[in-house]
């Protein structure tokens, strides 16, 4: 009895596997890479997660427009998670747009340890965030307060005059949350001071 012929078996080009993986790696890094850019870019544009705009020094002023008023309202909240206790020194102040202006903010460490936050801040309506631009801001930087100490935390800004005439207030909002890993950097540091030999 014959047996029939086995269909030849082709060894797997194991090179080109490699290479395709490799391409789809690469592209995988590519993408997730581009994507701070693209969002960074997206925030600026559309006001998201807060972003506003910055004035530096180099920037010429903006001609403020005396025909118009613009309502701004603050607001300062913590989250559960932290400690403290923040708010604005005002709730409300009205400012022509283009005419520099600005607020103060004040935290207080509640607990019995060094505890190191971070505020983000919001703005509403939305369609104002793009127009709405700070000079001085304590908000995106690491807040580093002792036990029971209270920090003044200023805000300074101004609106561009050319944010739509249909917006009459502006809700500048900071929630301050806790750095979690800032804090218990701190905490070592704290540690290794006060017990060098350790």
């Amino acid at each position: 009895m014959e047996s029939k012929p086995q269909p030849a078996v082709v060894p797997p080009d194991h090179r080109k596997v490699v290479k395709r993986a490799l391409w789809a790696v690469g592209g995988a890094f590519f993408f997730c890479f581009s994507l701070i850019p693209i969002y960074s870019i997206y925030c600026e544009i559309t006001g998201a997660n807060g972003k506003t705009g910055q004035i530096s020094g180099n920037d010429e002023p903006l001609v403020i427009d005396t025909s118009r008023t613009i309502t701004v309202q603050f607001d300062g909240t913590s989250h559960s998670s932290l400690p403290w206790q923040f708010e604005p020194n005002v709730r409300e102040m009205t400012v022509h747009p283009g005419e520099l202006a600005g607020a103060v903010f004040y935290a207080q460490n509640l607990d019995e340890k060094v505890i190191v936050g971070q505020a983000v801040p919001s703005v509403a309506p939305n369609v104002a965030s793009i127009y709405f631009n700070k000079t001085e801001c304590f908000c995106f930087t690491e807040q580093e307060l002792s036990p029971g100490e209270r920090r003044e935390m200023p805000v300074r800004f101004v609106i561009d005059p050319d944010i739509p005439a249909s917006v009459k207030t502006v809700t500048l909002s900071y929630t301050f949350f806790l750095n979690e890993l800032a804090t218990e950097r701190v905490a070592k540091e704290v540690s290794v001071t006060d017990n060098p030999t350790s």
